[in-house]
């Protein structure tokens, strides 16, 4: 029971990072693209910086919607799934 729980718990991690990694990766990139863009025109806006992060990230996750609610509703299906296996302490 506690390896199914392990298990559980690992999977979990495993999903919210997979799910998340688009969008992190997008604003990282988006982020350093801009980073060159500033330094390379010394232009340091704040807002230059935020705004395109903001709507990379945003169209990321449009775009990958689909598929992101895919893993989690398999995810779901899994774990309602595991239920009747764990033992009832009544």
């Amino acid at each position: 029971m506690e390896g199914q729980l392990v298990a559980l718990a690992s999977d979990t991690f495993k999903i919210a990072l997979m799910i998340a990694a688009p969008m992190l990766l997008g604003g990282l990139l988006a982020g350093l693209l801009i980073s060159v863009f500033q330094a390379t025109t010394q232009i340091n806006e704040m807002t230059l910086s935020f705004v395109p992060k903001i709507l990379v990230v945003a169209a990321i996750m449009i775009l990958a919607m689909p598929w992101m609610m895919n893993v989690m509703i398999d995810f779901t299906i899994r774990t309602f799934q595991m239920i009747p296996e764990f033992p009832s302490n009544g």
